[in-house]
């Protein structure tokens, strides 16, 4: 019995190379995996990419892509993917041909998924009516122009049922990493991010920005303290000490830091130390007072409360969440 899974990627002139090779090479090299793994001799995925008239496209960064079909002559799609365009204009035109076939393969194919703003497509095809779904920061505002889709703005990917939307580029891997993931099992999905050098195999519920990209892109007054709080997270992190490593006074480094940073220091110290736990919980099997330690909470309390405060959970719910 055949159970290959055929991943079929829509593209067109102007996709992000990223949004159709990222995802690409997640299924590649989980049928590397696979085979090392002793899972099977064969391919457990078949990768193709369609365009609407079955003919090469340049996309981004100049490169050219041959499709191996136009996406009508397709059979037997079991994962369909729709690749997103960064430099996209402001309404996205698809083709009435292509809105059609889409609308019929909901109801064929095993899942759909979207890579950045092409969730503005599955979104005019009526496909993310009542569903909650996300696309690159960049076009969250389009997204919310469609009154019957639930905008998460900030997931790095969703999953609504067979639906699935991400932020683009590089979380278009974390959601194909999370796809191998419900076919084949977590470990399969870790030995392919390992393989992609991932510093953190990224579950849907991580923010498309960071606590700490955000205030590289908010201040460059502050960005060697911010650097060094990263570094030193056991360390006693309290205002007058980061005060100290500023040259300012307690007072006037706290109105200077939270006008510059949109966030008390406190706030933004317990973010990172937050962000800290979860890549710790995600891919570390350390005991959770080991964790409190490394990331500077005083206790395992402290880290709870912190943790339900931040994330709505308790540490150990969301490490059972990721396993």
């Amino acid at each position: 019995m055949n159970c290959k899974k055929k991943v079929s990627i829509v593209f067109y002139s102007g996709a992000h190379s990223l949004d159709v090779m990222g995802p690409a090479e997640v299924f590649s090299l989980a049928n590397q995996q696979l085979k090392d793994r002793g899972f099977s001799c064969d391919d457990q995925y078949e990768v193709e990419f369609l365009a609407e008239d079955g003919d090469t496209k340049e996309i981004s960064s100049g490169l050219r892509i041959c499709s191996d079909r136009c996406f009508t002559d397709s059979r037997g799609i079991h994962t369909l993917l729709v690749s997103g365009n960064l430099n996209a204009a402001d309404d996205l035109n698809i083709s009435e041909c292509l809105s059609r076939w889409l609308s019929l393969q909901s109801g064929l194919v095993k899942r759909i998924g979207s890579i950045g703003n092409g969730a503005l497509i599955l979104a005019k095809v009526g496909l993310l009516n009542g569903r909650r779904a996300t696309t690159h920061w960049r076009y969250i505002d389009q997204l919310k122009r469609f009154p019957e889709v639930d905008v998460d703005s900030e997931s790095v990917f969703v999953k609504d049922d067979h639906i699935y939307t991400s932020a683009g580029v590089s979380a278009g891997v974390d959601m194909a990493l999370a796809m191998v993931e419900d076919d084949f099992g977590r470990g399969i999905a870790l030995a392919v991010a390992q393989l992609m050098v991932l510093y953190l195999k990224r579950d849907g519920d991580h923010k498309q920005s960071s606590t700490y990209l955000m205030s590289q892109l908010k201040s460059d007054r502050f960005l060697e303290l911010v650097q060094w709080i990263h570094s030193n997270l056991d360390k006693t992190l309290c205002v007058n000490s980061l005060a100290e490593k500023t040259s300012m006074s307690p007072r006037n480094f706290a109105r200077c830091f939270t006008r510059d940073m949109g966030v008390t220091p406190g706030r933004f110290v317990e973010k990172i130390r937050i962000e800290k736990v979860c890549q710790l919980l995600a891919t570390q099997a350390l005991t959770q007072e080991r964790i409190a330690t490394i990331c500077g909470f005083k206790s395992q309390e402290q880290l709870r409360r912190a943790f339900r405060r931040n994330k709505g959970m308790l540490p150990r719910e969301y490490r059972r969440k990721l396993s």
